[in-house]
């Protein structure tokens, strides 16, 4: 725990030098909050992704509570953002009695999609090295994504179930959740990196959708969206429509490390209602981790 404690807080370096920092130096030293420190601590939460919205909710949660409360205008804010948060990410959770495991990941291209998939299979792998886990390569549109996933197979030694390239992603899912059936342990379903606006592969994902659970008689376990920090609030509207289309069960939030604007998280936990399941702040299998607010708050306020 120490370990990943570490590299949180290393991960939300510029995070903490930017925003947090410009933050501080409007809040500190402050015996009471006018309104032009106010204006100015909204503009720079929304400046942070937090969205429009939840930084005023925020101000004004901030206004109420230092009228009766001696603690620092920072530590209060702290307080808010951490109750924003809200409930921890829960890990994937593996069904019993060989009853396969499915983990449908989407995502637009470039969001870590794929790599996300090789760090949860490497998380299962490290906890239970017989664990079958399989990969189906279900984004048949480019013959790079079908390749990629078999490097990563190959090195974490799950099997794999493809398809040639410019084949029908249905048939891939529907041949892999069959193999699953049979093998058990668990599935991990990549899909193509659609945009959200893109009407016609949002219907090729539903359709995958729909492949699973007819063949497996109820839902994929998860239906995981992997979206990449540094998009900011346009984050927000790809979670939306994803969610309309396969009732997104948890969110996992990439590329930490990348982005100066921390606030996506509290926009995600805030404003979405979907669960941030996981943050990941590097390349490396040890970067991902199940989202903790306590965690998160610590290491973005860190001196």
């Amino acid at each position: 725990m120490a370990a990943w404690s570490d590299r949180l807080r290393a991960g939300l370096k510029k995070t903490r030098s930017g925003w947090i920092d410009s933050i501080g130096r409007v809040l500190t030293g402050k015996v009471r909050l006018d309104d032009g420190v106010l204006e100015e601590l909204e503009e720079l939460l929304i400046a942070g992704d937090v969205g429009a919205a939840l930084a005023s909710d925020l101000v004004e949660q901030l206004k109420e509570a230092a009228r009766g409360d001696t603690r620092s205008p920072l530590d209060i804010l702290k307080e808010a953002v951490l109750s924003r948060l809200g409930s921890d990410g829960a890990p994937i959770e593996l069904r019993e009695n060989g009853t396969p495991t499915i983990v449908l990941m989407t995502g637009v291209n470039g969001a870590g999609k794929t790599t996300t998939i090789a760090k949860l299979a490497g998380l299962f792998r490290a906890g239970s090295p017989g664990l079958p886990i399989c990969f189906a390569a279900a984004d048949t549109f480019r013959a790079a994504a079908i390749e990629q996933l078999g490097i990563w197979a190959g090195r974490i030694g799950a099997h794999m179930i493809s398809h040639k390239h410019g084949a029908d992603p249905s048939a891939v899912v529907f041949d892999a959740v069959d193999h699953a059936i049979k093998a058990g342990g668990v599935l991990f379903i990549d899909t193509a990196g659609r945009l959200q606006t893109k009407h016609n592969l949002m219907e090729e994902l539903k359709k995958i959708d729909r492949t699973v659970e007819k063949k497996l008689g109820r839902p994929a376990d998860e239906r995981l969206l992997v979206l990449d920090a540094t998009t900011g609030q346009n984050g927000i509207s790809q979670a939306e429509r994803f969610h309309e289309a396969i009732d997104l069960t948890g969110i996992v939030l990439t590329k930490l490390d990348s982005s100066a604007k921390g606030g996506i998280v509290l926009a995600i936990c805030g404003t979405l209602g979907i669960p941030l399941r996981y943050i990941g702040v590097g390349e490396s299998a040890n970067d991902l981790h199940e989202f903790s607010a306590a965690e998160f708050v610590e290491s973005l306020f860190a001196a």
